[in-house]
């Protein structure tokens, strides 16, 4: 598939993007702020993350994903799923709406639906893009190598800015040993202490892959019960229920009711709101960002208006 004729569009994980700004900016003890006190640093961060990304892998499209508040159809079907979570510190909380404006200022779309996962709006939005589009998924979160196929890549933010690994079928098969369906099944084993459910347990991460290796699937495995060490076995016995239950936890729906077409997403900067958002949050120290983006912010007569570098 040819991304010169259908476009490259980067889905990214606003979630993981904006936690990691804030945590990366803000543990010396130091919060960015404007003038009137309002906290800015995640936000602020969240930016240079996301120019950094859009430099680096030149999309024709960007959408931005969100949670929409902690229920969820995953805390229905599991009262404990991510309840080992502490709050938002509470610096990061009035960031949350802010960095949405933000986002609309650029010109990108802010897609997030009550009772599901930003994960779980990326993989929908993944699936429709895929059939068309190269897509490229940022994230900090390896959840999401579930969802790569020949058509999308997932592009795992490492620490430092512009350090980025990128996955597709066959490098997530060189370096994990495991399919994207896989990805999936090795949480129904080992479950997920981040997101607190638990697998089968006695069951780590050496031996899910080896029984995956072994056998495919979590199907597989059932099936083959009777091959296995009995300590393995009687585990699983023991746990059948909670492994069905942490793989239906795990999985990443791509079905949940939320749309945005090719046509809404297309990338193009609004440098204007832009810069009239970067001035209002006191970023001027970013305004080049929409600079390098596309030559400055011009008025009708084509004289920029805004001189790139440091404002601030």
């Amino acid at each position: 598939m040819s991304s010169a004729t259908t476009g490259r569009v980067m889905i990214v994980d606003g979630m993981a993007l904006l936690f990691r700004a804030f945590y990366a900016t803000s543990y010396g003890g130091y919060i960015r702020k404007t003038k009137a006190g309002l906290p800015t640093n995640a936000v602020y961060g969240f930016l240079q993350y996301f120019f950094d990304a859009v430099s680096t892998f030149e999309p024709s499209h960007v959408v931005c994903c969100w949670d929409m508040g902690k229920g969820t159809f995953r805390t229905e079907k599991y009262d404990g799923y991510k309840s080992n979570r502490i709050d938002a510190p509470l610096e990061l909380i009035p960031q949350f709406d802010l960095v949405k404006e933000v986002v609309a200022e650029l010109g990108v779309p802010n897609i997030g639906l009550v009772g599901y996962e930003a994960d779980d709006c990326i993989g929908t939005l993944a699936a429709c893009y895929g059939g068309e589009s190269e897509v490229y998924i940022l994230t900090g979160d390896h959840d999401m190598l579930q969802l790569v196929n020949d058509n999308v890549k997932v592009v795992i933010m490492k620490k430092g800015r512009s350090n980025y690994k990128v996955y597709d079928p066959a490098e997530l098969l060189e370096e994990k040993g495991l399919t994207p369906r896989q990805v999936i099944d090795l949480k129904g084993f080992m479950g997920d202490t981040s997101d607190n459910y638990p697998g089968v347990k006695g069951i780590g991460e050496k031996t899910a892959l080896k029984l995956l290796t072994e056998y495919g699937t979590v199907e597989g495995v059932i099936e083959n019960l009777h091959l296995l060490p009995k300590g393995v076995r009687s585990k699983i016995e023991a746990d059948l229920d909670m492994l069905h239950l942490s793989r239906e936890l795990a999985e990443i729906r791509c079905d949940v009711p939320v749309v945005c077409t090719l046509a809404e997403c297309m990338w193009e900067l609004q440098r204007e709101t832009a810069a009239r958002k970067f001035q209002e949050l006191e970023f001027g120290s970013l305004m080049h960002l929409i600079g390098e983006m596309g030559g400055g912010v011009r008025d009708e007569r084509g004289i920029v208006q805004i001189e790139l570098g440091d404002l601030g």
